[in-house]
């Protein structure tokens, strides 16, 4: 079994990954300010460089290329079972971001690059750093550190020490891929989402290396922060959590506009209504999810998901989700004439008991709509696929199509 990436993992299993790499010299302590907040809302994954923190040395050799490591993120993305994941990554950690963009989108579902670049100005001064501390180590550079990294006096002593504790070869391994980095050509292709970070104080990546990947990138943003050097997360936690929060919400607030679009909002009003605590992460999961990738996909139409959604509820008996969804169907455009043909289907293929109540439900709720009113709804807490009402129930026999 090939070794994995050292790593560290927060948050719900449940939740939407969200995958974070470090910077050149660092662990991922860099995100120590961070990743516990970003853990709230994600199943958040920080990984080490190779012979970075606790990464094997033996995962990077010399000629490396940020591609390199990009299969190493992707191997411990597929170890994890994480499929598609959103991701964020300061400096070389940012690096591995944009060429997953570029060779493996369907894999990301947004990108955020801190403190990075599509090119690290040029090959020579990296391979001159990677002789120099296959030569004399990294104690040199780790005396350095703070002025690279931070403004003001600041510093981490941690991730100084990170630094200095780092394996000489895999340290001089990352240089040669900094070396040969260089996506500027690729930059328009890049499709995902995408948010730009930069320090306005930053040495080694100042804001117009950023402002040349968002000119380039389809759709991207750019957010300078005052203040910041080259490892913002570290100095300027707070304003690093604000960007990345509005780029990371941007599923939930395309699922919610959905939903509205989908349900009423007199539907939605009442759900966000009866939110707690308790339910609230699972309202972002169908946010982000149900309404904010599947119900936006293209492929489908609207008209056709309600169809198939209506088919899935009858099978598995979900009646009350049911009533709510033949209102959907009737927003969406279908006629009480499509949906009955819809729940004859499910007579043949989940039994004619289930579509008999289905009839049931359906025809009461298309009587509400006739006379003009939508009950309330929705079960407690909200969580809605959406919700439909508790308690609902069959009227006593007699009704029209009824198999019983």
């Amino acid at each position: 079994m090939t070794a994995l990436l050292h790593h560290r993992t927060e948050g719900s299993a449940a939740a939407p990954p969200l995958l974070l790499g470090p910077s050149l010299g660092t662990s991922y302590a860099l995100w120590d300010a961070v990743a516990p907040e970003l853990s709230i809302t994600h199943r958040v994954v920080r990984w080490d460089l190779p012979g970075h923190g606790g990464s094997a040395p033996e995962l990077i050799r010399a000629g490396a290329t940020v591609g390199d490591l990009a299969d190493l993120v992707l191997a411990l993305a597929d170890a994890l079972d994480v499929e598609r994941f959103a991701y964020a990554g300061v400096s070389l950690g940012g690096a591995v971001g944009l060429h997953l963009a570029v060779h493996h989108p369907e894999r990301l579902v947004s990108l955020a690059g801190i403190c990075t670049s599509a090119h690290f100005n040029g090959a020579k001064g990296w391979r001159e750093r990677a002789a120099l501390v296959r030569a004399e180590g990294l104690g040199a550079l780790a005396d350095g550190a703070d002025a690279r990294w931070f403004a003001d006096g600041f510093t981490v002593p941690r991730l100084v020490q990170d630094h200095r504790e780092a394996d000489p070869e895999a340290y001089a391994a990352c240089c040669d891929a900094l070396a040969a980095f260089d996506l500027r050509d690729r930059l328009g292709g890049i499709a995902v989402p995408t948010l730009l970070i930069a320090g306005r104080r930053d040495p080694a990546t100042p804001p117009a290396h950023l402002r040349e990947i968002a000119d380039a990138v389809p759709g991207a943003a750019l957010v300078e922060l005052p203040g910041a050097s080259h490892l913002a997360p570290a100095q300027c936690p707070e304003a690093v959590l604000t960007a990345l929060r509005t780029q990371l919400d941007g599923p939930a607030r395309r699922g919610m506009a959905v939903r509205r679009e989908v349900l009423g909002d007199a539907h939605v009003d009442r759900a966000q209504a009866r939110q707690t605590p308790f339910t609230a992460r699972f309202q972002d999961f169908i946010s982000r999810y149900a309404w904010g990738e599947i119900w936006t996909d293209p492929t489908l139409t609207r008209r056709e998901r309600s169809m198939i959604t209506l088919t899935a509820l009858v099978a598995h008996g979900h009646y009350d989700e049911l009533a709510m969804h033949v209102r959907a169907a009737r927003r969406g455009g279908l006629t009480p004439e499509e949906i009955g043909a819809v729940l004859l289907q499910t007579a043949v293929y989940c039994g004619v008991p289930a579509a008999n109540s289905a009839f049931a439900t359906a025809q009461r709720v298309l009587a509400e709509e006739a006379g003009g009113g939508e009950p309330g709804g929705g079960e407690p807490g909200g969580g809605d696929l959406d919700g439909g009402e508790p308690g609902s129930e069959e009227p006593d026999g007699g009704e029209p199509g009824r198999a019983d």
